[in-house]
């Protein structure tokens, strides 16, 4: 692994610290919230990340496309063919920042052969900011530089941990279905669940401070993409039920399947999912 992210990457890191200070801006004051088609919610600050990443995207990597939650999305016809496309959330946890809790993110993706390549995650309240490539490391910058001619604030490598005992299990904090009953099977009862919103799950078990992920219900591609490319550099892995790796635009819809984050690897974890599927069908 490098000693700090190289110029690509950083470039990304500071677009997304861009996004992180028009969100924070709204996030400050007073703001109204409409809902979706879909009834989940939108604030100004979605909205406004959106435009500071689109602007920086274009100014990066003009004619490389970006899949936005916030954006119309590219018809299947046209998306079929792409190679190399961004994939965007620019702000995922909408409901946490309504609460006004902190566990929100900005979550920036580079797909490439549907697989994701780069991986910026950013949580706008604390300053943390996750970055990693495929095959070339992640790192963790844990607050933005002061100011004009401050030091840079290191970058620390990223490492999960072996499954701890008891393990500790990063849960949605307003979604999902009951996971007790699978992750009994999966772990034992005995484990320790941890709530937390947005992406900032999948960064938890990246730094060796949680175990597991399990995810019943619904997520959209750009939930995952860019935490799931911070993670698997972290050595850790995001795998369907079956045991595969997810994958990105290989169909119509941008619905993921139900998943499984983990951290150690060196566990079967096909196996355990097999038994978890048998005892729960």
């Amino acid at each position: 692994m490098k000693r700090v992210p190289d110029a690509e990457l950083r470039a990304l890191a500071d677009l997304a610290r861009r996004a992180g200070e028009a969100i924070l801006e709204v996030y400050r004051g007073d703001f109204s919230v409409t809902r979706k088609l879909d009834a989940s919610p939108l604030t100004a600050a979605d909205l406004a990340a959106q435009r500071v990443i689109l602007a920086g995207l274009d100014a990066l990597a003009p004619g490389v496309p970006v899949v936005s939650e916030e954006a119309v999305l590219p018809p299947w016809e046209e998306r079929r063919h792409w190679r190399r496309y961004f994939l965007v959330d620019p702000l995922d946890g909408t409901r946490e920042f309504v609460k006004r809790n902190g566990e929100f993110t900005v979550n920036i993706a580079l797909v490439e052969d549907h697989q994701p390549a780069l991986g910026v995650v950013l949580a706008p309240v604390d300053g943390s900011l996750y970055l990693a490539r495929r095959g070339g490391g992640v790192w963790l910058q844990q607050a933005p530089a002061l100011g004009e001619g401050q030091a840079e604030p290191p970058w620390q490598p990223l490492r999960t941990r072996p499954l701890a005992h008891p393990p500790v299990v990063a849960g949605s904090r307003s979604h999902g279905a009951d996971t007790h009953a699978m992750l009994a099977d999966l772990l034992g009862t005995d484990y320790v669940a941890l709530p937390l919103g947005s992406s900032l799950k999948f960064c938890l078990i990246a730094r060796g401070q949680a175990d597991l992920y399990l995810r019943l219900g619904e997520t959209s591609e750009w939930d995952t993409a860019a935490a799931q490319c911070v993670l698997e550099e972290a050595g850790g892995a995001v795998l369907d039920l079956t045991g595969r790796p997810l994958r990105y635009n290989t169909r119509d819809s941008l619905t993921n399947p139900e998943f499984l984050a983990v951290g150690d690897t060196g566990v079967d974890w096909p196996a355990r999912l097999r038994h978890a599927l048998r005892e729960r069908y």
